[in-house]
């Protein structure tokens, strides 16, 4: 078998496209899935009893079951319930909400690791729960889970990959698109692969040293 990887390099741009769109995903998916981590997280470590059960239902369905299962379930089922959603919203919800449940587990460690005296510090200043969270918790846990919070963001870098399964045309879409077109899927899925480690090298320079410049987190650069 001969390679040939002209008609690949020669969509290489198309490609590259297909990258920069699996990195919004993975971004707004993050971001988004953060807040929702920040909330459930205060609500299991503050909130009444009720809403601790409510959100550990959440967690727990949405760390137990497959990712694109939840997104199919999202792009077929919600249909019938009269929500239309295009493949990316329905992707980018699903790995939104997948995101917010690990998220939250992430997030409540990281309240947990406060120590006691900079609590009762905080209660004795008069700060409200808010206040607390603000100016005592979230300064800590920002340091202390930076790190996994960057390699949680590595993964659904990767993760972006099953969108190509709904037409979403991102970097794993757009080679399904090429293959489809030269039938070289050995070069197609090398160069692919290639963009994906180029994509999460960058991603994890970029957080490595954001994380020691800013937040002085321990970071491995590799």
């Amino acid at each position: 078998m001969q390679f040939d990887f002209t008609p690949v390099l020669e969509r290489l741009p198309y490609l590259a496209a297909g990258a920069w769109l699996s990195l919004q995903i993975a971004f707004l998916a993050f971001v988004l899935g953060m807040l929702i981590g920040l909330g459930g997280a205060s609500v299991r470590a503050y909130g009444p009893r009720w809403a601790r059960r409510l959100v550990g239902v959440y967690v727990a369905f949405f760390t137990n079951t497959p990712q694109l299962v939840q997104i199919f379930f999202i792009f077929f089922a919600l249909p019938d319930a009269g929500i239309l959603l295009s493949p990316y919203q329905a992707v980018l919800i699903g790995m939104t909400l997948n995101a917010g449940a690990y998220l939250t587990e992430i997030q409540r460690a990281g309240f947990e690791s406060v120590r006691r005296p900079e609590l009762e510090a905080a209660e004795t200043l008069g700060f409200s729960r808010l206040q607390t969270i603000r100016y005592v918790i979230l300064p800590h846990i920002v340091r202390v889970l930076f790190p996994p919070l960057s390699n949680q963001y590595i993964l659904m870098t990767l993760g972006t990959s099953m969108a190509a399964v709904f037409g979403v045309e991102e970097l794993t879409g757009r080679a399904y698109n090429i293959n489809s077109e030269t039938f070289r899927s050995i070069e197609v899925f090398s160069v692919a692969a290639v963009l994906y480690v180029i994509i999460t090298l960058v991603a994890t320079l970029s957080l490595a040293f954001v994380g020691k410049r800013f937040f002085r987190a321990k970071m491995r650069w590799f």
